[in-house]
């Protein structure tokens, strides 16, 4: 296939842009800065546990998206606020046939369309103002996906492989077509488990029910997950906020297939893990609190449910992020036997 990776130098897409091209596509990466001309120097490096010493993908490397072409798969693999800024260069890439992928946390921009019932088509503001890249992007085109593997850019065009291998893809009305099978098959081949979902929405919700919870109290605490979920206090909060959430989700006809104890049980046993929005903080980078609380809010005013504890946390972190991203700086904590 040909396939475009937008945001394919950072971790996720540099992850996929590796070995989607060593299993036999071809694969162009757009990107900018120090993290095209090392790609362009050196190649695209994939390090893993298997391969200490890097995996090279051979990608083609382009700084203008229109550059890129008519792709057969278009990967938008960068943070939700990202997205609309460069919506109106998509064109240039997606063609009548060519498959459109969002890879971003949280509830996606396209969460209504090809939804049914009364909330067809409605925009989530929250991450789409004005609708920008719903009236982009056709919605025929865009198949779900939900981001399971950890990665991190540990040097400009050098990705890692943390953990994790399964991108879970369903069509956004739940049917199984030719197209989404020859994606799941690519992925497959790329050494990826990537099976194809009735309810993609349902799958978008039981992943962020702990992203939704944990990421910010990590965020305003600085504490990891196993402390998080040890501390009474805490403990409470996240149970109190994911009701929040399944209530909403709940009201958009979405069950999840865990109950909260299990997942807050789930969470704790991942033990003293920096969540990705901890370590955002630290490094002094955008936090994504809209995607992750923000959006779940909206809903929850959309469908008539009370959020009053995820307004809260997400006031908090709002700020928090508006205070690192004035200050340009990132925050942690020393903790014994750390200093420098």
């Amino acid at each position: 296939m040909k396939i475009c990776i937008i945001g394919g130098g950072g971790a996720i897409g540099g992850l996929l842009a590796v070995q989607l091209a060593r299993s036999g596509n071809e694969v162009t990466v757009v990107a900018r800065g120090a993290t095209l001309e090392a790609i362009r120097e050196n190649g695209l490096k994939l390090i893993t546990d298997e391969h200490p010493e890097g995996l090279v993908g051979d990608v083609r490397i382009v700084d203008k998206i229109a550059d890129a072409g008519i792709q057969d798969l278009l990967i938008l693999a960068m943070k939700t606020h990202q997205v609309s800024p460069i919506a109106h260069y998509l064109p240039n890439v997606i063609g009548p046939d060519t498959v459109v992928i969002p890879m971003q946390n949280g509830i996606p921009f396209w969460y209504f369309q090809r939804h049914g019932g009364e909330f067809e088509n409605r925009i989530v503001e929250t991450v789409d103002p004005a609708g920008t890249i719903m009236k982009t992007v056709d919605p025929k085109q865009i198949i779900g996906c939900v981001v399971y593997p950890a990665a991190t850019t540990i040097a400009p065009g050098v990705i890692k492989h943390v953990e994790g291998t399964r991108f879970p893809i369903g069509e956004l009305d739940g049917t199984t077509t030719p197209r989404a099978q020859q994606v799941s098959d690519t992925f497959i081949a790329a050494g990826f488990k990537s099976p194809i979902l009735e309810n993609i929405r349902a799958e978008i919700w039981l992943k962020l029910w702990g992203n939704m919870t944990f990421n910010p109290i990590s965020a305003l605490t600085h504490a990891t997950l196993i402390e998080i979920c040890q501390h009474p206090l805490t403990r409470e909060l996240a149970h109190d906020m994911m009701v929040e959430a399944q209530d909403v989700a709940h009201k958009l006809g979405i069950t999840f297939r865990l109950g909260i104890e299990k997942r807050i049980e789930g969470a704790e046993k991942v033990g003293r893990h920096k969540t990705s929005m901890l370590q955002d903080v630290e490094a002094g980078r955008g936090l994504e609190v809209d995607a992750l609380i923000g959006a779940v809010i909206e809903l929850g005013t959309i469908v008539g449910v009370a959020t009053p504890r995820l307004k809260a946390v997400y006031a908090l972190t709002s700020l928090l992020g508006q205070s690192i991203d004035d200050a340009k700086a990132g925050l942690s904590l020393v903790r014994p036997g750390n200093q420098h």
